[in-house]
């Protein structure tokens, strides 16, 4: 196996949900599931997809609730927060594709 990364972007989506009036925020209740699927078409769209290039994944709670929702993107261990597929598109043009962190929507 060589030393470069399978993915050259992986990016995951925290998809939890908590129930009760008195849980945690939960980025599931917060528009992950549509965001996830944008981000994912998208991808597509461009090319993007596969081996050595960007990989979008859902995941279970990644614990930074109160900052939802979330999504990281490794390697580089970046955090956004997003509210619309606006953003998404903003991480996906400036991160993804252009290299450079949306500072707007880093935590």
């Amino acid at each position: 196996m060589n030393d470069q990364s399978f993915y050259k972007h992986h990016v995951f989506f925290c998809m939890n949900e908590r129930e009760g009036k008195d849980a945690r925020p939960s980025c599931g209740k917060c528009g992950a599931e549509k965001a996830q699927k944008h981000a994912k078409k998208r991808i597509k769209e461009l090319s993007l997809s596969g081996q050595g290039k960007v990989r979008i994944n859902q995941s279970g709670c990644l614990d930074r609730c109160e900052e939802g929702p979330v999504l990281v993107v490794y390697p580089e261990g970046t955090w956004y927060t997003y509210v619309d597929t606006d953003d998404i598109d903003d991480i996906i043009d400036t991160h993804l594709v252009g290299g450079k962190v949306v500072d707007r929507l880093k935590i």
